[in-house]
């Protein structure tokens, strides 16, 4: 049982009823797509949102380097048009802004929207799916590149959501899609990135099956560091012969057949191995307080808050959190009301340990609070095993 991981919490609000909901995983036997049941309607989670994509250093430098590959090999230029689905704050497009590329945003949490507008980033306020792609469509919308990264995750109905791909893009054109990938997920035990506002988990294997049904193919993939190991695949309409399958695409979908995403023990066994790593955060945290020592958070990411939940991790194991979004400021982290600061608190108090939460950008985290040593102070990664650096 756990809470809406981006629901942070108000002072006022610690002594009201606080809704749980059961966090199980399902797989598919036919198509054997990961997925939760859906407890809360997106517009629940997502019209008023709680995460900023550009309070991340290392993440902002991934969608320039993007921008520029992908002007590069689709010859991008004033005469071109993108669209990015979950456009978030505009931390990527602004980018393409500054190039003279037209593009659009389309983003359903009014707040981060406004964020994006500010960057000069033209924003719609919308959910997008294959109604809403017929309304853009219906406006003279087509777009040479439909882009989303970490998205897919994120919606319920996918196959309304793909079905809207095809109507916006032009006969040519390319879609690229980011997410964490599966495998690196189970070999990793990477259990942290589940959570309700994610209700589908994919490999390659699952993602080509989703777009053939609604006329795509996928032509390409690449491997990144992004969130413990992501996928970014490129596909364009069935119909546009113009570009092969790659070989490094074949070459995954044989490494994912070999491994066993095609078979339903794979998935069956991944749960023990999630126990057993709940226990090892729970032996460095107790030897930690036993000691005397005191251990601050650092980060407020959604996956932070399954792992503290699932864990049982609250302020009599981590006294309070730190985080650079200024939103999350003098808020509760749900279910195990953590406390969060500015960063700046972590120079005030000198913790003995900083627990790293956000753990994929572990080395951005601890070049930023390098000072911390000179007062003796360790980083504790939780994942994929709990160790102190």
């Amino acid at each position: 049982m756990s809470p809406l991981c981006e629901t942070f919490l108000a002072a006022d609000a610690l002594d009201r009823m606080e809704p749980f909901y059961p966090l199980h995983v399902w797989v598919c036997r036919a198509c054997f797509l990961v997925q939760l049941s859906e407890y809360v309607r997106p517009e629940e989670i997502f019209t008023e949102y709680a995460y900023f994509s550009s309070y991340s250093s290392a993440w902002l430098k991934h969608a320039a380097d993007y921008v520029s590959m992908i002007s590069d090999r689709l010859s991008l230029g004033r005469d071109s048009y993108v669209v990015e689905l979950a456009s978030n704050d505009g931390y990527l497009l602004q980018y393409f802004v500054q190039r003279g590329i037209p593009c659009l945003g389309i983003e359903p949490a009014a707040n981060v929207a406004k964020a994006a507008e500010a960057r000069g980033v033209e924003t719609k306020v919308a959910f997008f799916n294959d109604v809403t792609a017929r309304e853009f469509r219906a406006d003279g919308m087509q777009a040479d590149l439909v882009l989303g990264n970490n998205v897919l995750a994120q919606v319920p109905d996918l196959n309304s959501f793909v079905a809207g791909l095809p109507i916006i893009l032009k006969p040519t054109g390319t879609v690229t899609f980011e997410f964490p990938h599966l495998m690196r997920l189970f070999e990793g035990n990477q259990f942290d990135t589940i959570y309700h506002e994610h209700f589908s988990y994919f490999s390659l294997v699952s993602i080509e099956g989703i777009f053939a049904r609604h006329g795509l193919t996928v032509f390409d993939v690449e491997e990144l560091w992004t969130h413990g190991g992501s996928l970014r695949v490129y596909a364009r309409h069935t119909a546009d012969e113009s570009r092969a399958v790659t070989e490094r695409l074949r070459s995954l979908r044989a490494r994912e057949e070999s491994a066993g995403y095609r078979r339903l023990e794979t998935y069956t066994g991944f749960e023990g191995r999630v126990r057993e790593t709940k226990r090892k955060i729970l032996d460095v945290l107790i030897d930690a307080k036993r000691a005397g020592k005191r251990v601050a958070g650092y980060g407020a990411p959604g996956k932070g808050n399954t792992l503290l939940n699932y864990c049982g991790i609250r302020t009599d194991f981590i006294d309070f959190t730190v985080d650079r979004n200024p939103y999350k400021h003098g808020r509760f982290l749900p279910g195990t009301h953590i406390p969060i600061y500015p960063p700046e608190h972590i120079d005030q108090q000198r913790p003995d340990y900083i627990f790293i939460l956000p753990w994929n950008l572990k080395d951005e985290i601890m070049t930023q609070l390098a000072h911390a040593r000179a007062w003796g102070a360790q980083f504790i990664v939780p994942i994929p095993d709990a160790s102190v650096v």
